[in-house]
């Protein structure tokens, strides 16, 4: 049966990226970020030797990006403030008038065009300089970050609709310190549990700050979540998902919103020597600011099952020594980016959320497709006609406004992303926009999913054969 899956009113319409993933350098002045470094020593990692110094070329084009967001539907749109871009002496010192001219003009920009403006305050770009003094695991990378953050609010609160202190806290942890795909490619983790506490403690800090300046925003972080799901209900699958969940989910979760962190992940920590140290005055810091709006970012759920095989505990601790990965038998695949499309797991976090944090008030943050080749797809007129992303965006849409109808706290929908953008190691190899980049010229041009969402957007619905729901 087909009907109109209508959303609530003025539920947020949108899309999400980066700074250092679509602005390029720009002439404003900026610090040289880990990217920018490590694509500068080691370029043989990133795919085709493509690095972030151009990028999708924002800083220069933000006006006809803006006019591309009102024609794909946009009400709303989650940008990031570049740290290095705001104190270009390795992230401290001066404040970057430059940049702060450009990022009102963006800001005002949008806010006369009908566009909300979301901005992230850290998604991945670390400054060099400040990585060289400890990144995430020095304290007084912490107090750097909390006076970004300040100025940030002080230079731009008039025009940001909300705000977020991080993107995916744990991707850095994981890449950085588990699993090598960030600089500075260390595998170490109780290193990587000082750089998550120290994180989460520059969260809680920049929210104190947040809130004395009474600003009419609200402040919150988005997570990359994934419901965990055993392989079965046998115990000891079921054991090896709650750690799991325990590691990858409730590890930013708990404390971010709700201040207080995992129990059973304490013990784990505690028991094979991986706590962090903290000072006292720590905890009862992150308890007293937590979020007040959280995104949540999903692209696929996480199966586990418990371990077959025994560790090596010569080797270095990592959480894979509570349980294995789980290859589901006839899971559906995206094959570009080789993960599970499981349109239920977004219906399954939101109620998470709902029955464990308060029913905070939430949107989805990022939700996307990326396809590699994707000019296999242009008609005769140059346009991409993506059915598949059409089709992905609507699956999950559909689970969220169910979720909606179930009580859910959930306010509206950004995609991952509106124009191609810089992928970090893979550059442009699988493209999520809903307008196509030319890499050579610049040019931009709205997919066929752009027109679709539009359409969507002004219709704030659009029609779905909910027999296909479970």
């Amino acid at each position: 049966m087909t009907e109109m899956l209508a959303f609530p009113k003025d539920f947020w319409w949108g899309s999400a990226w980066s700074a250092e993933q679509a602005e390029g350098r720009g002439e404003t002045g900026k610090a040289e970020t880990v990217w920018e470094h490590w694509f500068k020593t080691e370029p043989n990692r990133f795919y085709e030797g493509i690095g972030p110094e151009i990028t999708t070329d924002h800083i220069n084009r933000y006006k006809e990006d803006i006019q591309l967001m009102k024609e794909t539907g946009h009400n709303s749109f989650r940008i990031s403030i570049s740290w290095a871009r705001m104190f270009p002496n390795g992230g401290v010192g001066e404040k970057n008038p430059k940049a702060i001219a450009f990022y009102r003009d963006l800001l005002t920009e949008m806010n006369e065009s009908g566009i909300k403006p979301f901005a992230n305050l850290y998604h991945f770009d670390m400054p060099f300089a400040l990585q060289e003094q400890g990144g995430w695991e020095s304290r007084e990378v912490v107090e750097s970050y909390v006076t970004f953050a300040t100025t940030c609010f002080e230079e731009f609160g008039d025009l940001v609709y909300h705000w977020f202190t991080f993107n995916e806290p744990l991707g850095p942890i994981l890449g950085s310190y588990l699993e090598d795909f960030h600089y500075p490619n260390i595998v170490d983790f109780k290193r990587g549990a000082q750089a998550g506490f120290n994180t989460i403690l520059a969260h809680a800090k920049a929210i104190e700050s947040f809130k004395k300046l009474n600003l009419t925003s609200k402040i919150g972080v988005i997570l990359n979540l994934s419901p965990t799901y055993p392989r079965s209900q046998n115990e000891y699958d079921r054991e090896a998902a709650e750690i799991a969940d325990a590691f990858y989910t409730r590890s930013f979760l708990d404390p971010m919103v709700k201040g207080t962190f995992p129990k059973r992940l304490v013990e784990i920590l505690k028991e094979y020597d991986q706590m962090p140290t903290y000072e006292e005055n720590d905890l009862k810091i992150i308890a007293e600011n937590t979020s007040q709006i959280l995104g949540l970012n999903y692209y696929e759920p996480r199966r586990v099952k418990a371990r077959l095989t025994e560790i090596n505990k010569r080797g270095p601790f990592l959480p894979e020594w509570f349980f294995e990965l789980h290859n589901m038998p006839g899971k559906k695949m995206n094959v570009y980016r080789g993960w599970e499309i499981y349109e239920r797991g977004i219906y399954d976090l939101c109620v998470d959320i709902r029955d464990n944090y308060g029913n905070i008030e939430a949107f989805i943050s990022e939700n996307g497709m990326g396809v590699a080749n994707e000019e296999r797809f242009l008609n005769e007129e140059g346009q991409i006609i993506d059915d598949y992303r059409i089709n992905y965006i609507k699956d999950h849409l559909a689970y969220v406004h169910k979720a909606i109808q179930d009580g859910c706290n959930i306010n509206g929908y950004h995609l991952w992303t509106f124009i191609d953008c810089w992928s970090w190691i893979n550059s442009y190899k699988n493209r999520y926009g809903l307008v196509s980049l030319d890499l050579k010229t610049q040019k931009r041009t709205i997919k066929k999913s752009g027109e679709f969402y539009k359409e969507m957007s002004l219709n704030n619905g659009f029609e779905y054969e909910t027999s296909k729901l479970v």
